[in-house]
């Protein structure tokens, strides 16, 4: 009774961890949504600005305001680039004003920027710099869903694995191979293939680039080489506890900082590698 109490203490530990980790991803990484809010007339009007659009079509931006006295302006131009802006009006759609940016290429980015006017009154949305919106293709739900299940799972995995082995429980050596069997099919398999669907690039790491996404995986997946590799015969926690710490700074890494990215000038995405004989070998293994 006592050690099933302590294995489920282990758990509840390791999924508090993995917890945290997703809410502090959702928080700082550079795509998701940004919250932000204004205050017009004394009502506060609490929006999120998108900084992700996968597909073919335009960004739609919406902002909910009933008041049909505001106006808006939406000004945007190619990042990084000292282009001049563009600016258009928003339309009013009932109690909505809405704008459109102009698709892009993938890995290709806006930098924008939006305010509300009403009567002679001017409502900047951002204080200082504009918002940065990176878009993408769209990648089937057949490969995101399963990359993004298997990730955290996996981190799941790598704190229990590296909380038992803290303790020196006896099953850790188990849970460090299950984390790295789901780290290797999450990160080094699914992984290009969302990289592929969304940039057309299968792996944008070292030895061809720099993305950080790509690259940190790498370090996460080799650590854990070692660490398996290094108890397979022999109880070694002290390798499990440090591939666990390799993980977990790896998922303090915002998710898609120093990501793939077009250069405007050239049309050729200069934070990536993008290679045929990959995109045909993806091809012929996945055909969506």
């Amino acid at each position: 009774m006592k050690h099933a109490m302590r294995s489920f203490l282990f758990v509840v530990v390791a999924a508090l961890i993995t917890f945290g980790a997703i809410v502090y991803q959702r928080a700082t990484g550079p795509t998701y949504p940004k919250k932000v809010e204004i205050t017009i007339d004394g009502q506060v009007y609490p929006f999120k600005l998108i900084r992700s659009h996968g597909g073919n079509s335009d960004c739609r931006l919406e902002f909910e305001i009933p008041n049909t006295e505001v106006t808006g302006k939406l000004t945007f131009r190619k990042f990084p680039t000292n282009e001049e802006w563009t600016t258009v009006e928003l339309e009013r759609q009932y109690n909505k004003l809405v704008g459109f940016l102009p698709h892009q290429p993938p890995a290709g980015k806006l930098e924008y920027r939006v305010e509300f006017q009403k009567g002679s009154a001017t409502y900047h949305l951002h204080e200082s710099q504009a918002t940065v919106i990176r878009f993408k293709g769209d990648v089937p739900a057949a490969v995101l869903i399963p990359h993004v299940i298997l990730m955290f799972v996996a981190m799941f995995l790598s704190n229990l694995a590296g909380v038992m082995a803290l303790f020196k429980h006896r099953r850790f050596r188990l849970f460090a191979r299950l984390t790295l069997a789901l780290l290797f099919l999450g990160g080094m398999v699914m992984g290009p293939w969302v990289q592929w669907y969304a940039f057309g690039e299968a792996w944008a790491g070292v030895p061809f680039a720099w993305d950080l996404t790509d690259n940190k995986t790498l370090v996460a997946f080799i650590f854990w080489v070692i660490a398996v590799w290094s108890n397979r015969k022999k109880e070694r926690p002290a390798w499990v506890i440090v591939a666990f710490l390799v993980m977990l700074a790896v998922y303090s890494i915002p998710h898609s900082m120093y990501g793939s990215q077009l250069d405007p000038e050239s049309g050729k995405i200069i934070q990536g590698w993008i290679q045929l004989p990959a995109h045909r070998f993806l091809t012929l293994l996945l055909p969506l």
